[in-house]
């Protein structure tokens, strides 16, 4: 009786194996480019957005936090590099992380490693010229998200920190 159900056993698990295989190796690329098109429906591909503050109604992908302040750039280096400045804001904290198109950092900075300096990255491919001056990034693929996040005290007037990060910007090398 058991040899009879020995090979649909096996290949049950064995097709049960293959499909959860195959879910690790899409869902992150599927999700990433959600992501990177509702986060690109507010300005568009290699460009930095500074969102507003986040309110209860505030929710494009996640549920954001209340005490940050956040500006995005979906980047596609498939164009060309993409070149990301990200000015020092006087803030308790700030920080910029890259997320690749599996959805991994691929690089990441706060103000606390940087001693409020600027910083400059270049996210390239192989073979692609980095501009002096800036950090070369390789992330995985060619599509993700550039995302700031800045701490911001509520009871204190924020117009000073955001007009900084409106300075932080994301663009292809020309």
């Amino acid at each position: 009786m058991i040899r009879h159900w020995l090979a649909p056993l096996l290949l049950g698990i064995f097709c049960g194996l293959l499909a959860w295989h195959a879910t690790l190796a899409v869902v992150p690329r599927a999700l990433m480019a959600l992501a990177v098109r509702r986060v690109a429906t507010a300005g568009g591909i290699n460009k930095m957005t500074h969102a507003p503050i986040v309110t209860a109604k505030s929710r494009a992908i996640v549920r954001p936090s209340p005490d940050l302040l956040y500006s995005s750039c979906p980047y596609d280096i498939g164009v060309g590099p993409v070149l990301i400045d990200v000015m020092p804001v006087a803030a308790p904290y700030w920080s910029l992380s890259v997320f690749d198109d599996l959805t991994n950092v691929a690089f990441v900075r706060n103000n606390s490693q940087t001693a409020n300096a600027p910083v400059h990255v270049a996210l390239v491919r192989a073979g692609q010229k980095v501009p002096a001056g800036y950090q070369a990034v390789m992330p995985h693929g060619t599509r993700g998200v550039a995302l700031i996040r800045i701490l911001i005290d509520r009871n204190a007037p924020i117009d000073a920190i955001d007009a900084a990060r409106r300075q932080s910007r994301c663009r292809v090398s020309n």
